[in-house]
């Protein structure tokens, strides 16, 4: 059995779950993120409360019964999709499942959870960027309705590359009531 758990930056014991989430999921999958684990050696725990603090995102973990995580995503809220309404755009942020969860259905839990709390909160599109050769990833949000921000007609462009130009995807779905 694996429980989600949306994390609040008020709970003192959330904040070190998230970590050990994130580092677990930079360890296991770095192909996935652009931040890299080293980027993150000891994150003294100022460092690590000011990213996970941010009052208006969401922070999944997937926790089975030993208590260490399995999964996480997060959701931001966006910064508009270029036609004037920024308010109705959601993120989804640092989708992973562990490889002993992996074929469980926790990465569609995880994404329902963070669907969920963009519609409670007025979402009318969730977006999202995945970096090429993610196929997994792919795999997953085609099969929860995203498509191609070129094809959703509300991307807000594509999304720039990192400092190594590797260019991110990005897929949007429409949010409906």
């Amino acid at each position: 059995m694996i429980d989600l758990r949306v994390l609040t930056p008020a709970d003192p014991a959330d904040w070190p779950l998230w970590r050990d989430a994130r580092l677990a999921a930079l360890a296991d999958a770095p192909y996935a993120f652009k931040v890299r684990l080293a980027d993150w050696p000891t994150g003294g725990e100022a460092q690590w409360r000011a990213r996970f603090a941010r009052p208006d995102a969401v922070h999944v973990v997937a926790v089975p019964a030993d208590g260490r995580p399995v999964g996480l995503a997060g959701g931001v809220p966006g910064d508009g999709d270029g036609d004037g309404d920024g308010d109705g755009v959601r993120e989804l942020r640092s989708v992973w499942v562990g490889p002993q969860a992996r074929g469980r259905g926790v990465g569609d839990r995880l994404l329902a959870a963070v669907e969920a709390w963009a519609r409670r909160g007025g979402g009318t599109s969730l977006r999202l960027a995945v970096l090429p050769g993610n196929a997994a990833a792919l795999a997953l949000y085609r099969r929860h309705g995203f498509v191609d921000a070129s094809e959703g007609g509300d991307a807000g462009g594509a999304a720039g590359g990192d400092a190594g130009g590797t260019a991110e995807r990005v897929m949007v779905k429409r949010l409906t009531t």
